[in-house]
């Protein structure tokens, strides 16, 4: 289908874990909403992890940064209200939008776990003119799932993208061709899809201070400036971009990290964090429907000095204990006895679930199989607390840390590249 005849929505959560820590609160007898007082979603200083990883609107006159210490931020805003991530409510919450957005496509990527592309070409015949569906699905989210998105309308993920980040919240947003001059060319440099900070300070030292003064740069001197990163926001700043839906959820790999509440100072202690963050990872990596093909670790001494391990398997998996026991074997492998503050665990070079070569051992695989599913489908109805391994009992340590998984994405446009 040609771009004139493409309608994609980009639907964007609203400040999401916020939003669905505080909603998740309401539907459970709360009757402060999160949402309309300065508050975040971080770790607990007292236990060292101390990290802003999202906010509500009510920040933004404090100048509060995703990323930031809890300590600098409540230097900025001392009332602000801080809450410990729960990564298992944010699979439910996406999994629930997922579900919703089906109804209007049978297109749709995930780009994040608070981020979907809908293609909602040729579905008018179903649903009616693109901004009214757009309004319908914005307001169905808000009054069955109980949080707020954002949605851009236009004919390409890119233009979409944009136009879901301009005002805020609970707004649909068009960005169509014969708009970008009026509206997205005005916007400052690094506002544009792909301009990260130190190409923001390089278009500026060029002169460069506005998506139109980039779009309308000579391509081949910023090609000379940015190599082939110049060409391609520069097509980006003219909004040109045709990537289709992929339904495939383009993850290269997942991680996941923890500041331990006290220096792991034995084997013991640190596989059991290893045990937490694995469990946590292998649960994404089953729900994303992907096998691990690498797995490495990382650990952080109390001097801050940083080691990590990795290890191709020979059998890509997803199997909570068998990750764990290379994991094990991993740090054992790199430990040399000094206490730990930090251990990380991470998956890469993914493979589909349903396309691998099994090993002689498939019984084994199948029962591992069956066990981790029930187990996840356990948790996801009733929380992570509700099935623990003993052996997390009186031991100080969370059975799932970390919270928050780090993923990492191919480039949404690149097939500009």
């Amino acid at each position: 289908m040609g771009t004139k005849n493409r309608i994609i929505f980009h639907i964007d959560v609203n400040s999401a874990y916020l939003s669905w820590e505080a909603a998740y609160r309401l539907q459970h007898g709360a009757t402060l909403d999160l949402r309309t007082i300065p508050s975040a979603v971080g770790g607990d200083a007292t236990t060292r992890h101390g990290i802003i990883l999202a906010k509500s609107i009510p920040t933004k006159p404090y100048k509060i940064q995703t990323g930031e210490s809890l300590y600098s931020a409540r230097l900025k805003c001392p009332n602000l209200t801080v809450v410990p991530p729960r990564y298992h409510l944010y699979m439910q919450c996406s999994k629930a939008l997922v579900s919703l957005l089906e109804e209007f496509s049978p297109s749709i990527q995930r780009f994040s776990i608070d981020e979907v592309f809908l293609d909602y070409s040729n579905m008018d015949i179903h649903w009616g003119d693109p901004i009214d569906a757009a309004h319908r699905i914005k307001d169905r989210i808000k009054e069955e799932l109980g949080f707020t998105v954002n949605i851009g309308v236009s004919s390409n993920k890119l233009l979409a993208k944009m136009a879901s980040d301009f005002e805020k919240p609970d707004r649909v947003h068009t960005l169509f061709p014969h708009e970008i001059q009026g509206k997205m060319w005005p916007l400052p440099v690094e506002e544009l899809f792909m301009v990260g900070r130190a190409t923001t300070s390089k278009l500026h030292k060029k002169g460069i201070f506005t998506i139109g003064q980039l779009a309308i740069s000579d391509p081949e001197l910023l090609t000379q400036w940015l190599k082939s990163h110049g060409r391609l926001i520069w097509q980006l700043a003219n909004g040109l971009e045709d990537s289709p839906i992929r339904e495939d959820y383009p993850v290269k790999g997942l991680g996941n990290s923890a500041t331990l509440p006290f220096d792991a100072e034995d084997r013991e202690t640190s596989h059991r964090a290893l045990l937490s963050l694995t469990e946590t990872v292998a649960m994404r990596l089953r729900d994303i429907r992907k096998f691990a093909g690498v797995l490495s670790i990382s650990i952080k001494d109390r001097d801050f000095q940083s080691y990590s391990h990795q290890r191709k398997l020979e059998v890509p998996t997803h199997s909570t204990n068998i990750l764990y026991g290379i994991a094990c074997e991993l740090f054992d492998e790199l430990w040399q006895g000094q206490p730990l503050r930090h251990l990380g665990v991470r998956a890469s070079q993914l493979h589909r679930d349903d396309l691998y070569q099994l090993s002689f051992f498939k019984g084994d695989i199948e029962r591992q199989k069956a066990l981790d599913t029930a187990v996840d489908k356990i948790r996801a109805q009733y929380g992570c607390d509700s099935v623990m391994r003993s052996s997390f009992l009186y031991s100080g340590l969370s059975p799932m840390m970390g919270g928050v998984i780090q993923e990492e994405e191919y480039p949404m446009m690149s097939s500009l590249l």
